[in-house]
């Protein structure tokens, strides 16, 4: 038993050594826990991103559905009115950019007469960046609406002519749509 102490002591000593490092290790392992929490928050942080996305989409729908509906049941034979707008997406922010453009022309001749014209440009663009105490924001210089993909109108006293042709000129002009991605139907 002293000979395989000795002649195997210094291994079993290593291993131990090592093995206590591993136990220690995942034990006291703060980094790896933090690193999952912070992948965890940014996961429900690009779900809620989502979902504020996906409210304005509504809200901005809600909003045109009625307006649309009290103006068009306003209209001389139209009664009553069922208005959905299809929404692109949201708004979209138009930011400030600073442009650098460079342009280089450089003409070379060769030994034998023959000219060559070489023209270089290149552009370069940073967003504009305003800092309000800790907090920096981007410069925006208008805020677009969302487009429109359609609208579907149901309303009684559509199933005239002149009436239809009244309800279609009243959504196109109001959104700024075209005649083809409206829909008027006669309503039960």
């Amino acid at each position: 038993m002293k000979q395989w102490v000795e002649k195997n002591g210094l291994i079993v000593i290593l291993f131990v050594f090592g093995l206590s490092f591993m136990i220690f290790g995942n034990v006291f392992n703060f980094s790896s826990s933090k690193q999952v929490q912070q992948e965890a928050t940014q996961a429900v942080f690009r779900q809620s991103d989502e979902e504020k996305k996906l409210k304005q989409i509504a809200d901005y729908e809600e909003r045109y559905e009625q307006q649309l509906k009290e103006a068009l049941e306003a209209i001389v034979g139209v009664g009553e009115v069922k208005v959905i707008v299809n929404v692109d997406a949201t708004e979209q922010n138009v930011l400030e950019k600073n442009a650098t453009v460079q342009k280089k022309r450089t003409t070379e001749e060769d030994k034998e007469g023959g000219k060559r014209e070489i023209q270089d440009e290149s552009t370069d663009e940073k967003i504009v960046i305003v800092r309000k105490g800790d907090e920096e924001t981007p410069l925006v210089l208008q805020t677009k609406k969302p487009e429109i993909r359609g609208v579907l109108v149901v309303a009684k006293g559509a199933d005239q002519v002149q009436v239809k042709k009244w309800i279609v000129e009243a959504v196109t002009r109001t959104l700024n749509v075209p005649s083809h991605r409206v829909a008027v139907l006669p309503k039960k």
